[in-house]
């Protein structure tokens, strides 16, 4: 992968809220907090993996950087233009240079279409190719994404799970996309296909100099697909950092959770490694706790974690994480540092 200094995404302050409503008069009582402050960057050519329970809001995230939701406020800047603020026209315009792989190969292709029309759609509908042009392209696109182009006037239901995602892949590439978001791409799929997938996806990425927004549960796949980790937990992000440095060195008790639970095909790992089981459920987003949102099954919370939301602050060169106790330690060991100078 080769990584470029320019930043490509950058997403400042983005709030996702679905609102509410109860009775007659279809009044707003509440709101869902699916994402609620989720700041950060992707630079050109880097795949950054965002990873978290069901229900963090990681697929309201990358549907709404997209624009497919329209955010309650925050801002999403695609090379430097703020998609927020732009026209319904002026949208459709970028969205030649987004897109976005589905989590489910089945739903998301049309059961009516054939292959051909499936990847030919936005080639059509973009005024991107005409004619003779059409068909050559799609038959590019298969043999990219390792399909037989003669299979391009069968239906979806005569594809397997895996060929159905090539699919997706290959629709998603039409228009020569600089930025692909993949909701969960793999997630259901066999595991003997999840691989495939990913690898071409990396190669993808190389030949095409392609940047990912990667969604994932696979916390070892992420590992090996990502060049950094977001984690995101009940709308934030809690900890992010280079792969090596969050899987060798986590800061955040969440992330030390999640990486807990990863299988070790070693049983002396488990003599020296003890898993962190979390205790209770997900909060509601609709009513997320006061202060830290990790703080009711937290294994290290104190009372001053419920009196004010941590920040996601940079505790190492490239390595953030929002927790109060981490803030409360560094200063501490400043005051300590300042006293002994």
């Amino acid at each position: 992968m080769s990584i470029g200094n320019e930043t490509l995404v950058r997403i400042e302050d983005l709030v996702m809220h679905f609102p509410i409503y109860q009775g007659v008069i279809h009044r707003q009582v509440g709101a869902v907090r699916a994402v609620d402050g989720v700041s950060f960057e992707i630079q050109q050519g880097e795949t950054l993996g965002l990873v978290g329970e069901s229900g963090c809001g990681k697929t309201t995230t990358g549907r709404t950087i997209l624009q497919l939701y329209k955010p309650t406020s925050g801002h999403v800047y695609f090379k430097d233009k703020d998609l927020t603020q732009l026209k319904p026209e002026e949208m459709r315009k970028e969205r030649k240079d987004i897109q976005m792989i589905f989590q489910d190969p089945y739903a998301s292709l049309n059961p009516r279409m054939t292959l051909h029309d499936i990847v030919a759609e936005p080639l059509i509908a973009f005024g991107a190719k005409k004619g003779k042009a059409v068909n050559e392209r799609v038959a590019e696109l298969l043999k990219l994404v390792r399909l037989d182009p003669n299979f391009s006037s069968r239906y979806p239901h005569e594809f397997s799970g895996g060929q159905r995602q090539r699919i997706g892949i290959a629709r998603s590439l039409a228009l020569n996309p600089s930025f692909i978001v993949c909701d969960e791409p793999i997630s259901a799929l066999d595991v003997s296909i999840q691989a495939q997938i990913v690898n071409l996806l990396e190669d993808l990425q190389e030949e095409l100099n392609l940047t990912y927004l990667f969604i994932a549960h696979d916390l070892s796949m992420v590992r090996h697909i990502s060049d950094r980790v977001a984690v995101m937990y009940l709308g934030i992000i809690v900890e992010l950092a280079d792969r090596y440095e969050i899987y060798n060195n986590p800061l955040h008790p969440y992330t030390q959770a999640l990486l807990s639970s990863i299988p070790v095909a070693e049983p002396e790992y488990y003599e020296t490694h003890q898993r962190i089981v979390l205790e209770g459920n997900v909060p509601s987003p609709a009513n997320p706790p006061s202060g830290c949102r990790f703080r009711t099954r937290c294994p290290i919370a104190e009372n001053f974690c419920s009196e004010e939301q941590p920040q996601l602050v940079e505790v190492r060169p490239g390595h953030f994480a929002a927790c109060l106790k981490i803030d409360k330690q560094i200063s501490e060991k400043e005051v300590s540092i300042q006293n002994k100078g």
